[in-house]
């Protein structure tokens, strides 16, 4: 890549992580308001707790997407030319989805939560209007229509460099008896993620547009129960293609710390492809209170659910261990964040694979257990990643430095959000109901300190946000110090 092209590249990774950063921090303000009206500290209106609600869960996924699909981008465009101008096209559309969203949220009312079940949406349109839940539907449509444009460009360029995508996830390897290492894990990574994303968007944009054809025209209608079915495959499925893509920065920032390279051997291309099979298959624990699925479907749900925890997360911590020991890393904000989300990742999946159990999970799964889990496997986990980046991409790419501001950031981050994350499971021990806009006094003492936690991990955050937009003028003057080298 020239470095004309390297610029551009650039230029898109760090708008679309300063977007990131600046909205992280507005939906963890978000999250603490919630806490504190559940903990009694203070009071909302019904309404409004569940307005924040709304886009709290899903701001809080889709802008995870964007911090790491900006990290596969940067990681992948080091191993093969991308044109940035479609990643721009992804980000564009990515922007005009969350102003249709808040616009419906915050100017029509909208509140319906994340899920969009059908035919949800057209009840509250009945309440409030259709222009919000028209713009709510439309907006999280831009967002999936920007995405397979970028997934689908991507399946184009790992295609024509390795000859196809079952060559990017080393079939050939596998099955082939090739010798050797596979292609990069930047790239088996991706390719995953183009895989089961695309289905998942291809399953949320159909029950997306049937919605909004039911409200235009209450005649049109879908089966409610393919409807749930539809939406929590692309909601579990999306939501967990934003680590797949976050841990890209492991492999790579790990590797080249470490100065030992992290090769795609034979058990690593089997993890991935193992993964990409059960992605797609274990959405289904989200519907074992569901009586009239099929039994044989729940089943399948509770067991690859066990078994996806294992593939990738087992070779990637085991290989994260490896690759640093004995390596005389030296460490920095980036590695300590790339290791301590490896934790998280592997904490956060062991209240999930205890809530897919069916017996449990007909207990559990409306607590605050199951946010519990997904505050440490997103917070701990992806969120970690996508700030450990952010350091990396301005110290490679700037000259931005470690100070006692990022080590004092880092360590209130992970034990606060280790305080978060079990005051929600303690909570679900207890049977506080998730997605309640008033909790009962038994339940309060949980979420004040919650709230308490959650304030010292937005500080930090605005922190790490703050630090990083600083950094990005030095990268701006960076790169255009090599542009005129360059040039001269």
């Amino acid at each position: 890549m020239n470095s004309e092209a390297r610029s551009f590249n650039n230029k898109g990774v760090a708008l679309a992580l300063m977007v990131t950063s600046v909205v992280l921090v507005l939906m963890m303000i978000f999250g603490v308001m919630m806490l504190l009206n559940q903990g009694n500290m203070i009071k909302i209106s019904p309404q409004f707790f569940y307005k924040i609600m709304t886009i709290h869960g899903t701001g809080m996924i889709g802008i995870a997407a964007l911090g790491g699909s900006a990290i596969m981008w940067y990681f992948l465009s080091k191993h093969i030319y991308l044109n940035s101008k479609v990643f721009f096209s992804n980000l564009i559309l990515s922007l005009f989805g969350v102003i249709l969203i808040l616009t419906a949220i915050f100017g029509f009312n909208f509140s319906d939560g994340w899920t969009f079940l059908f035919p949800l949406p057209a009840y509250s349109s009945g309440l409030y209007g259709k222009t919000g839940a028209l713009l709510f539907l439309s907006g999280m449509l831009f967002l999936a229509i920007g995405y397979l444009i970028m997934y689908f460009y991507l399946a184009v360029r790992l295609t024509m460099e390795y000859g196809g995508l079952h060559k990017t996830l080393g079939w050939d390897y596998i099955f082939g008896g090739k010798k050797g290492y596979g292609p990069p894990p930047a790239a088996v990574a991706t390719t995953m993620v183009i895989i089961t994303n695309s289905i998942a968007i291809l399953a949320g944009a159909y029950v997306l547009v049937a919605s909004i054809l039911n409200i235009i025209n209450p005649a049109i209608t879908i089966d409610p129960m393919l409807a749930k079915h539809l939406t929590y495959a692309f909601g579990h499925i999306f939501a967990n293609c934003t680590i797949y893509m976050a841990v890209i920065a492991v492999y790579e920032i790990l590797s080249k710390s470490t100065e030992r390279p992290w090769k795609s051997n034979k058990a690593f291309l089997v993890a991935w492809n193992c993964s990409t099979i059960f992605t797609l298959m274990i959405y289904t624990h989200h519907l074992l209170m569901d009586f009239a699925v099929p039994k044989w479907m729940l089943i399948v749900g509770q067991v690859f659910s066990y078994a996806n925890g294992l593939p990738v997360m087992v070779v990637t911590a085991y290989g994260a261990l490896m690759i640093v020991y004995r390596s005389a890393i030296k460490w920095d904000f980036a590695t300590s964040m790339m290791f301590l989300a490896m934790f998280g990742w592997v904490a956060g999946a062991v209240p999930a694979i205890i809530d897919s159990t069916i017996v449990v999970n007909h207990v559990m799964h409306n607590t605050k257990w199951v946010p519990g889990h997904f505050h440490t496997y997103m917070g701990m986990g992806v969120i970690a990643m996508i700030f450990g980046f952010m350091y990396y991409f301005n110290k490679t790419e700037g000259a931005q430095k470690q100070n006692s501001y990022d080590k004092l950031a880092v360590f209130t981050y992970f034990i606060f959000f280790t305080g978060l994350a079990g005051s929600f499971l303690y909570a679900g021990k207890i049977s506080a109901p998730r997605r309640w806009a008033e909790h009962l006094p038994q339940w309060t003492a949980s979420d004040q300190v919650g709230a308490i936690c959650g304030i010292f991990i937005a500080g930090a955050a605005l922190v790490f946000t703050t630090r990083f937009i600083i950094g990005l003028t030095k990268v701006s003057n960076n790169t255009i110090a090599e542009e005129l080298k360059s040039a001269s």
